[in-house]
């Protein structure tokens, strides 16, 4: 697969959206020089970069309308390190040990629509990034929360009540049986009021899940 894209890259090279040079869609020396999310969001949330930055918001954009799937390897390197990092804290103080990795997902019709969830495509590079690890440090669930019902797209709605309102009672939680007393790590694209990560994590909750946090690419 390696020697296939390459050749790929040869016949159809890739441009960095944001310096023009021949490397990646987004290059390792533009997202090291990508502004941290500095927008306030919720202790449970860890957002990595600032979805105001143009090459951010556009290499999601990306992965998500033109399915450039690379782009989650990307960010899922990036997403990880940060994942190392926080549960060398969370690990000790907080017994956060051994959770149970679950990516946002999308409704039926939407992930037909796409072909594919893009929370998905990072939460399984995730797990390749993780397998080189002796230890695991968390294990991957994809058929935990679903989202039986379609709704509105989130980043249409601009007034927080009506998201909130939108977003209630879309998540269903399948086999509970495996998150009874786990911590959990949610991964998602984007989050702006929190409204989608709340609501996920308050099934979880319900469904018998310890404690949760998540990771986020942008904010």
């Amino acid at each position: 697969m390696n020697f296939l894209n390459t050749i790929l890259n040869v016949i159809f090279p890739v441009n960095c959206i944001s310096c023009g040079k021949n490397e990646e869609i987004l290059c390792i020396d533009c997202l090291s020089k990508s502004p941290p999310a500095e927008r306030e969001s919720l202790k449970w949330i860890f957002p990595l970069f600032d979805y105001r930055h143009p090459p951010i918001k556009k290499a999601i954009w990306f992965l998500k309308y033109k399915g450039k799937r690379n782009v989650a390897t990307i960010f899922a390197e990036n997403i990880y390190s940060r994942i190392i990092e926080e549960m060398s804290d969370l690990s000790p103080l907080e017994n956060f040990r051994q959770p149970i990795l679950i990516p946002i997902p999308l409704s039926p019709k939407r992930k037909r629509e796409r072909g594919f969830n893009q929370t998905e495509l990072i939460c399984n590079k995730l797990e390749n990034l993780d397998k080189n690890n002796l230890i695991k440090t968390f294990k991957l669930e994809k058929n935990i929360l679903i989202k039986p019902k379609d709704t509105k797209h989130q980043a249409q709605i601009e007034d927080r009540s009506k998201r909130l309102k939108n977003i209630i009672g879309s998540f269903v939680v399948k086999n509970s049986e495996k998150i009874k007393g786990k911590n959990i790590i949610l991964i998602d694209d984007v989050t702006t009021t929190g409204a989608t990560l709340n609501e996920a994590k308050k099934v979880l909750k319900q469904a018998g899940a310890k404690k949760i946090i998540a990771f986020v690419v942008a904010h």
